[in-house]
């Protein structure tokens, strides 16, 4: 399935936010977003003006970029939240957030989504004893994600958790660093999410 492999730091300046794809360095001085807060391109310094479909199909972008997934991927889930019961909207962000490449993102065992979805397809991540390298995968309340023994000593993942302290742990999660394991207290509530998304926008550009 394609996805998108260029710079993506130009994704935060398209979207007019820092969507923190790069961990670490989205914290620093070497943010390009900071030092360059204009959409990318040529004519990026341009003020632009944008339909109310502009306006809906930017939110889209930007949260599917959020999330790093695909156009279908994103449509499939969009599908999927369409038909629970509930608001639409809270139900594709709850969906979104329960994937496991995020989980294992939010917990702190790694330093992007990005980086996430790469460790769970080797095979680093356990979900109530059992091995899952499915990015997409979702977790639900009360399972527990657990990095394999083998893995522990990865330094990548142990500087990830060093951090999570500045990043912040949604009170829907729970951590125990010295286990190298993470528990899912509940299911996310809307207000759980703090990027600026407007979702009904998206639920607005699906429904023409």
């Amino acid at each position: 399935m394609a996805r998108y492999r260029g710079p993506v730091c130009r994704l935060c300046r398209r979207e007019n936010i820092k969507l923190f794809l790069k961990g670490d360095r989205c914290f620093s001085d070497k943010c390009s977003f900071d030092r360059r807060s204009f959409a990318p391109g040529q004519h990026g310094q341009r003020r632009m003006k944008h339909s109310d479909y502009g306006i809906q199909l930017r939110e889209k972008q930007k949260v599917k970029r959020i999330y790093g997934l695909s156009e279908q991927q994103f449509k499939l889930t969009f599908k999927k939240a369409d038909r629970k019961k509930g608001i639409t909207g809270t139900n594709l962000l709850t969906n979104l957030e329960l994937r496991l490449d995020n989980v294992v993102y939010r917990l702190g065992f790694t330093n992007s989504r990005t980086q996430g979805r790469h460790f769970v397809k080797h095979n680093h991540f356990t979900v109530n004893g059992t091995k899952v390298n499915i990015p997409s995968y979702i977790v639900s309340k009360d399972d527990v994600i657990e990095i394999k023994e083998k893995s522990r000593k990865i330094q990548t993942i142990n500087d990830s958790l060093d951090a999570v302290v500045r990043r912040g742990l949604p009170k829907w999660l729970e951590i125990e660093k010295d286990q190298f394991k993470g528990f899912v207290k509940s299911l996310p509530e809307r207000e759980d999410i703090t990027m600026p998304i407007q979702e009904q926008l998206i639920v607005e550009l699906y429904s023409k």
